[in-house]
């Protein structure tokens, strides 16, 4: 199966030309300031996306999805276009499970205080999880910003490391882009922007096996 892996694409989406494959999933931020224009535009571009099934998160620029009615939000999702908020999908016998939380960040959409308040969020991810999508990254991995500091998230780490999907794809931290594998996990910072909010990074290609 093969997935292509994005994230981060702040309103820049049409700047990206997908090849098209089984599965598509963004990570969240697809919007810079998460107005519902740029919710309906995103999803206007997702859903014409190449691709058998498109999934997507929200992120913390992605306030519309934190404001809004889930009923409301519901109504708004195109028919072929899957949206997780700490919430799974299972496709062809691959179970995904994606939430837009991360740890406080300057008091964006789905910030969550370190500690009892974020665990809350991971201890819902299911044991048999094969793909994790996040919005934030786990502590110590593609987490690094140009400061230097390591920003993700601690407790996120101790679930991925207990439940060992095969993947674990995120974004947020546009300066740490890139692949790592660790034991039995790939983890994916997809981000397409940079730093200086450029579209410069490519979209990530991953075959689940």
């Amino acid at each position: 199966m093969q997935f292509t892996l994005i994230s981060d694409t702040h309103g820049l989406h049409n700047k990206l030309t997908l090849q098209g494959g089984d599965i598509l999933i963004h990570a969240g931020d697809v919007s810079v300031r998460g107005t519902e224009s740029e919710v309906l535009d995103f999803l206007n571009w997702f859903k014409k996306q190449p691709y058998t099934y498109k999934i997507f998160i929200a992120g913390n620029h992605d306030w519309f999805f934190e404001k809004e009615s889930q009923e409301y939000i519901k109504s708004i999702i195109p028919k072929d276009v899957i949206y997780l908020n700490d919430s799974g999908v299972c496709i062809e016998g691959v179970n995904i499970w994606g939430s837009p939380i991360q740890p406080t960040f300057f008091n964006w959409a789905f910030n969550r205080a370190r500690g009892k308040e974020i665990d809350a969020h991971w201890q819902l991810i299911p044991n048999n999880t094969d793909i994790l999508i996040t919005h934030g990254p786990p502590f110590g991995v593609l987490d690094k910003i140009i400061k230097g500091q390591t920003v993700g998230c601690e407790m996120l780490l101790d679930k991925v490391r207990e439940i060992k999907p095969k993947l674990h794809v995120f974004g947020h931290i546009h300066e740490a882009y890139g692949l790592h594998k660790h034991e039995e996990v790939t983890y994916s910072n997809a981000s397409v922007l940079n730093v200086k909010y450029l579209c410069v990074n490519q979209p990530i290609d991953w075959v689940f096996k």
